[in-house]
């Protein structure tokens, strides 16, 4: 049994690749892994979605995931916030989270900053990432982080649960977060806090906004850009809507 209880969570010190499968995706290789261990991303909300996202991130080999949240975690919030434990109640999130993080994937450079995003701050804290997650649950958030994301040319993953549905997209080039909402909804289509959700919904949709990140920081594949995928927890079944760009609708009109 090793005897150092921190080198026996390191898969390397084992003579272990923890890439190995990875790697032998067809498409993926040595090169989507070491575009990966280059990558940065930047997560927006560290809560139902953003707990699975990053988790899967940090696993899978991203060189460094830069977190942001404002919040402190509560009791309501694990039972879907699986980087949480008890322990962590009244604690950051971020602060917690890179904790959480750092014993799953001790070589990913985890960055907590506690700050909410807002119009004054969006594009200094989004600034030098390759993509974004937006994990966040209101529209405002949203708006903002995708007008700033936009304007900095980084590409977006992004998901919504409420009750027992979910959404996922990509929000890159000419697919925009105004094409699905024009304008911000009214608080009463927020997922806020208070608002029912099955907690492996969060993990379904978290980590397959997940999925999208990887495949964008690792140039394989193709993203969800002009699709948004919707999920019924109940029946299990998925669907997607085709997404027109608003000069397009407006060209019809």
């Amino acid at each position: 049994m090793p005897s150092d209880p921190e080198r026996s969570r390191e898969p390397h010190a084992r003579g272990l690749d923890p890439f190995v499968r990875q790697r032998a995706l067809t498409g993926f290789g040595a090169r989507g892994q070491q575009a990966l261990a280059e990558a940065s991303v930047a997560l927006v909300g560290v809560g139902g979605l953003g707990c699975p996202a990053a988790q899967y991130l940090a696993a899978a080999g991203v060189g460094r995931l830069t977190l942001i949240d404002s919040d402190h975690v509560s009791v309501t919030n694990l039972h879907r916030q699986i980087l949480f434990g008890p322990d962590a109640v009244g604690r950051p999130k971020v602060h917690a989270a890179v904790r959480a993080l750092r014993l799953i994937a001790p070589g990913v450079d985890v960055r907590p900053v506690l700050a909410r995003v807002d119009a004054a701050n969006a594009t200094q804290l989004l600034a030098g990432h390759d993509v974004i997650i937006d994990g966040t649950d209101t529209f405002v958030a949203r708006h903002v982080i995708a007008d700033a994301a936009e304007h900095l040319g980084i590409p977006v993953a992004w998901g919504a649960v409420s009750g027992w549905h979910g959404q996922v997209t990509v929000f890159a080039g000419e697919a925009r977060m105004r094409d699905l909402f024009p304008a911000e909804p009214g608080p009463e289509l927020d997922t806020c806090e208070g608002g029912a959700v099955l907690g492996t919904l969060c993990g379904q949709v978290g980590a397959a906004m997940a999925t999208e990140a990887l495949k964008i920081a690792s140039g394989t594949g193709s993203a969800l850009a002009g699709t948004l995928a919707v999920v019924d927890a109940r029946s299990g079944r998925w669907r997607e809507i085709a997404l027109a760009p608003a000069s397009a609708r407006a060209a019809r009109a």
